[in-house]
């Protein structure tokens, strides 16, 4: 059985940092305040841990990023081993970027949906305190800098950003489905969000919120796209100039 890895591509042609051994420490670094942030907003090493934390789709978001930083941490020691420390390593440069793109998510809601709604109607959850900020902000910028730094550029397709917000997609369905089950969220909520509350906002209502969300998220995925794009372009530039005698 054979595995197939990314083409090996010097930094420079790649508009990354070329050295397996940078990467390791900071993917190393940041899956730790990754971790951090897990940990404190379900308490898991509390007396009495949250565990209903787990159904929400920020505390999902962010053990997807942990995951994706250990398994990118394992495949820069593998590469490193193998082929010395200079170069990149990426276990899939569009799996970056789904990853990239379900924690911008989690940044984009909190930030221009909920921590607005937070204050225009206040209560007795507090915005922006630590714990809220390593997984709403901190772990966004982590992965989005992972992505900038590490990630070889040019390798993603024109639809990868409609295929991103399939992860989003998949927890809407999860929590429609728990909520249609029975299923209680904190507080005994039968939504975990307030855009997602149907007997509030209506079926009508939710779904022009769902809809709109969409459409900015899957701008913001072209958006990361065109910077991939741009990046790629720029080296293939660079490369043309270099060859003309």
């Amino acid at each position: 059985m054979t595995t197939t890895r990314e083409p090996r591509i010097s930094g420079s042609a790649t508009m990354v940092v070329a050295h397996r051994g940078v990467a390791l420490v900071y993917r190393l670094l940041a899956a730790v305040a990754v971790f951090i942030g897990i940990a404190r907003v379900s308490g898991m090493f509390a007396a009495s841990p949250t565990w209903g934390a787990f159904l929400y789709y920020t505390v999902l978001s962010n053990v997807l990023c942990f995951v994706w930083l250990v398994v990118s941490a394992a495949r820069t020691v593998r590469d490193g081993t193998a082929d010395g420390w200079r170069g990149v390593s990426t276990p899939s440069a569009r799996v970056a970027g789904a990853v990239m793109m379900a924690i911008t998510v989690t940044m984009f809601i909190y930030l221009f949906v909920l921590a607005p709604s937070l204050f225009l109607q206040p209560g007795a959850y507090e915005p922006f305190t630590l714990t809220d900020n390593l997984v709403h902000i901190v772990t966004p910028i982590l992965l989005i800098v992972d992505w900038a730094l590490f990630v070889p550029k040019g390798r993603l397709r024109g639809y990868d950003p409609l295929l991103w917000t399939l992860i989003p997609y998949a927890y809407l369905a999860f929590a429609f489905t728990f909520s249609a089950l029975g299923g209680r969220f904190a507080g005994d909520t039968r939504y975990p969000y307030p855009f997602m509350d149907v007997d509030a906002n209506g079926l009508g209502g939710v779904i022009a919120w769902i809809a709109g969300l969409s459409v900015a998220l899957v701008t913001v995925g072209y958006a990361y796209f065109g910077i991939d794009r741009w990046l790629a372009g720029r080296v293939i530039a660079r490369g043309a100039t270099t060859a003309t005698p």
